[in-house]
């Protein structure tokens, strides 16, 4: 029989939902901000190659965000403008809730739902019928390309081409990972190298210490981070060089 849940109770259901979660793994929330722990899951599930649907409403996402699920190869994106709904299932059980995925909704908001229970025979019908419902907003809901986010995340090629322009001495704008120190352009946006951007992208923490400065390639001993690739000192010089 369908149980109910408060807040913590659905937070808690809805980590293991996503923990236990086989083939299926469908989360639709208007409102997308995922908390350390459910990146860690997602970032987890992603790693054994298990597609999971997130289905969004609203595009208000901030680049964190973007960075964050761009960076996961088996998670497919839909944006659906009039959702409202919120639902989260797997395989064997589903919640249905106000409680949005959204990390201040789970720690402020004064929440409520249902946990569904595939298994339980009183349940089944409930499962099966709240699924095609699901289903259908999956399938009348358009893909969403993170097309913003490919313009600021660097490829191989891109990289290549600007380090052999900046060898050339025909490329003006020389930069440093702030994680490897290797030269890369100067870009605020993209900091790191590719191959350090898939690392960082891992926990996609902005405000993680890194060990360089962008400007200057010179060791920031933890001062840097992608929200602040620059050193302090460094800071006036750079922007009269690159004129920002």
């Amino acid at each position: 029989m369908a149980k109910f849940i408060n807040t913590k109770k659905a937070v808690s259901e809805l980590e293991d939902l996503i923990r236990n979660a086989g083939e299926r793994l469908i989360l639709v929330s208007p409102y997308l901000k995922i908390s350390k722990d459910f990146k860690e899951l997602l970032t987890y599930r992603n790693s054994k190659d298990k597609i999971t649907t997130i289905i969004f409403g609203k595009q208000e996402l901030n680049p964190d965000e973007m960075n964050f699920l761009l960076g996961l190869r088996f998670v497919n994106l839909k944006y659906n403008e009039s959702l409202h709904a919120k639902c989260y299932l797997n395989d064997d059980k589903m919640i249905i809730t106000s409680l949005n995925l959204y990390e201040f909704s789970m720690a402020n908001n004064k929440e409520m739902g249902v946990l569904i229970d595939k298994n339980d025979e009183s349940d089944k019908q409930l499962f099966e019928d709240a699924l095609k419902e699901v289903e259908f907003i999956k399938d009348t809901s358009q893909k969403f390309e993170l097309n913003v986010i490919k313009t600021v995340i660097p490829k191989q090629n891109e990289l290549k081409t600007s380090k052999e322009k900046t060898s050339s001495g025909s490329g003006k704008k020389k930069g440093y990972c702030i994680r490897t120190g290797i030269e890369i352009p100067f870009n605020l946006e993209r900091p790191l190298s590719y191959e350090a951007y898939k690392k960082w992208n891992e926990y996609a923490d902005p405000d993680y210490s890194e060990k360089f400065c962008h400007f200057s390639g010179e060791p920031s001993n933890g001062e840097t981070t992608v929200n602040r690739p620059i050193l302090k000192k460094n800071w006036k010089k750079a922007q009269e060089v690159f004129d920002i």
